[in-house]
């Protein structure tokens, strides 16, 4: 059948209907299959040039059913599409060549995971600083090509960059660093329709040799401008509507900025933004005024005329709402999105399957990407346990973490970090004995299961050593997920990247950090969040995170099952060395603590082959994707420590992370057609024995 055509367009990039199956009308997106019900009551329209969601009718999504793919070096993960966050490695030597930066991989590669190619790829970034550079910035002294630009959303960002690259590089380049913040040109009619969406940019200026420096930066913290923002911005900037908001200036005379929240009539408050008691509002168009709903509807209008884009803002924070929603466990269906639909009582909101019946919405914010919830929950903590003049708090960072973690604590405490990289009973014992010894730490941050040999730290024991000896715990369930964990009632704050599994397409970024309203440090971070949070999660980026996590639960139970078929495979085989699954591994318990009923042992699997001419046979004959990245609703597989720790392998052996470790993201595809690829894999292995 030919694609749906509607007022909107034809029915989203790539969708067409398929046929009527047993469950309901089948569509197709590139690369995925959906199932629409009879029951039909809400469909969101994809609009053809920018895919973004309009609810027409209500519809219940189901799990979807993947056919699996392969794809050539260098083509974005999933392919075409614009904001992809993979990148296709399809051989051992690929990866090998992408680290040392060999041409024959690097030229190929048309994308890149976002915090790590933020120069590179996409290249809206890459063109729009460029831009910025040759406008703004006289460049005739030392040439164009001796000067760069990176990019963030907001001038407090960029002068986080600024203070972390002081005290890292040489004179020589602090003294050429300068910051330019390009805001809407008030004085062009056009701009009053585009003023809700804060549409701004900070560009850190600097000397190509400060690249390096600014790169450590942006890849841990996460502050970077999301490639949408850029996408959108550049336009603007091409066509006149962003201008420096005073004279380009060196970092000295920079000053802080106040979150953008717009004009007054759009300081309607956000969840966000609610404190104390103050209930948030997530009615959409509740309590709009007349003059308000006249206000968005011409900027939707606008927006759509210009640039392509129909993103009606009445849906934004609907969607934020729902997300939050979602990772409080509250709305487990699409039943109450958006369109206007009445929003979930209190009482509703209690009975989340967090356990925790004084959460509330506005205790959960949302960020740009995962690194960032994590960057921004060590930065409240370390403020508000750090007295002015005093010496600050060492951190923890128990278990084997994901890289930018353990950096994050390192970099951004002059007290540095004590690590546990094995998780054990024993690493427990060692920091027990510390602490009764008078040793006092801010913070224990580890991942529930870890990455990626998916060790289950004891989270009853480190609560109770947190309890008596005065430190916050920040548990990363990204792994886990709250449909398998329950880790909150044993945290003061949760993060969480949104970018993986609660999305799964693969094509948007976002992180998500809960606090503990049961937490002794609640108060305190309530009130620092409430002077110091900036919500710089792109609009775009919100409607696509809030579309693609619709089914998030029902995707979660797909995989638990398709990841321990897949362990089943693996398990018992002759040339596997040891097989790491949650399930299996001799931290079960700590797992079976925390599980929900109803959850499963999580969509990731790690494997170690005896030898690694096999490891490597294996890897280049597995008919999946491969790529960076996780959580992804098609099957994703990585020589993960090879990726994550190239120039650090001794290290990470020290810690029995194996450097040939190979990492199975286990997606949707029909269950019996993974085990096929698998034991085809498998077989090729085994000639090389």
């Amino acid at each position: 059948m030919e694609p749906l055509k509607t007022r909107w367009g034809l029915w989203g990039s790539g969708m067409s209907v398929l046929r009527r199956g047993q469950g309901g009308l089948v569509i197709r997106q590139k690369p995925v299959e959906k199932v629409l019900t009879p029951a039909l009551s809400k469909i969101y329209i994809i609009n053809a040039a920018s895919q973004l969601a309009l609810p027409l009718l209500r519809a219940t999504w189901h799990p979807v059913t993947y056919t699996m793919r392969t794809f050539e070096l260098g083509d974005s993960i999933p392919s075409e599409t614009a904001h992809a966050v993979s990148v296709s490695l399809p051989t051992w030597s690929a990866n090998v060549g992408y680290e040392e930066g060999q041409d024959w991989v690097v030229k190929r590669m048309t994308t890149g995971y976002p915090r790590f190619c933020q120069l590179l790829y996409p290249p809206d970034i890459q063109a729009f600083a460029a831009d910025i550079v040759a406008k703004h910035v006289n460049t005739k002294a030392k040439g164009p090509g001796d000067t760069i630009a990176m990019l963030f959303p907001t001038p407090t960002s960029a002068s986080r960059c600024v203070d972390f690259m002081r005290s890292r590089a040489p004179v020589d380049i602090n003294s050429n660093l300068q910051v330019i913040n390009l805001v809407l040109d008030m004085s062009k009619p056009e701009a009053r329709a585009l003023e809700p969406l804060c549409p701004s940019i900070s560009a850190v200026i600097m000397p190509q040799d400060g690249f390096p420096f600014a790169k450590q930066y942006w890849q841990h913290s996460g502050d970077g401008v999301s490639s949408r923002r850029a996408e959108f911005c550049h336009g603007l900037f091409k066509d006149g509507l962003l201008r420096p908001d005073i004279e380009l200036r060196s970092v000295d005379a920079s000053a802080s900025a106040k979150p953008c929240r717009g004009p007054k009539r759009y300081q309607r408050q956000a969840s966000l933004d609610v404190g104390g008691n103050q209930q948030p509002n997530v009615h959409g168009n509740g309590n709009r005024t007349t003059g308000e709903t006249a206000i968005i509807q011409e900027t939707s209008r606008f927006l759509e005329e210009r640039f392509g884009r129909n993103l009606d803002l009445s849906f934004v924070q609907p969607a934020k709402s729902a997300i939050k929603r979602r990772i409080a466990g509250a709305l487990r269906s699409a039943d109450h999105d958006l369109g206007g639909s009445p929003s979930l009582s209190e009482k509703q909101m209690s009975s989340n399957t967090r356990g925790i019946a004084n959460l509330r919405e506005d205790d959960i914010y949302l960020f740009p990407c995962g690194m960032n919830a994590i960057f921004h929950a060590h930065r409240a903590l370390y403020s508000i346990r750090t007295p002015p003049g005093s010496t600050p708090l060492k951190s923890v960072n128990f278990g084997f973490p994901y890289v930018d973690t353990l950096k994050i604590l390192e970099k951004f405490n002059p007290s540095g970090a004590l690590f546990y990289g094995r998780a054990s009973e024993s690493d427990l014992d060692d920091l027990q004995a510390r602490l009764e010894a008078g040793e006092r730490y801010l913070a224990l941050f580890c991942e529930f299961p870890g990455n990626p040999i998916l060790t289950c730290p004891n989270l009853v024991r480190i609560r109770e050593l947190a309890d008596k000896y005065e430190f916050a715990v920040v548990v990363d369930e990204t792994i886990g997920t709250f449909a398998n964990v329950n880790v909150l009632q044993f945290a003061d704050i949760v993060v969480s990247s949104l970018t993986k599994i609660f999305s799964g397409d693969c094509n948007v970024m976002g992180g998500g950090a809960i606090l503990n309203p049961n937490s002794r440090y609640y108060s305190a971070l309530k009130a620092f969040v409430q002077k110091e949070f900036e919500d710089t999660y792109w609009p775009e980026d919100v409607i696509f995170m809030e579309r693609n996590s619709r089914d998030f639960v029902a995707r979660i139970d797909r995989v638990n099952a398709n990841a321990e078929a897949i362990c089943r495979v693996l398990k018992d085989h002759p040339l596997v060395k040891t097989l790491y699954y949650p399930k299996y591994n001799d931290s079960r318990a700590n797992y079976e603590a925390v599980k929900l009923p109803q959850g499963g042992y999580s969509g990731l699997v790690s494997v170690v082959f005896k030898q690694k001419e096999q490891a490597v046979a294996f890897y280049d004959a597995i008919e999946t994707a491969k790529g960076p990245s996780l959580g992804t609703n098609f099957t994703l597989t990585s020589p993960y420590v090879l990726l994550a720790h190239y120039q650090e392998l001794d290290w990470a052996e020290q810690y029995g992370v194996d450097r040939d470790l190979i990492r199975i993201s286990v997606g949707l595809e029909e269950t019996d057609e993974l085990v096929n690829v698998f034991t085809r894999a498998l077989k090729v292995a085994e000639e090389q024995s």
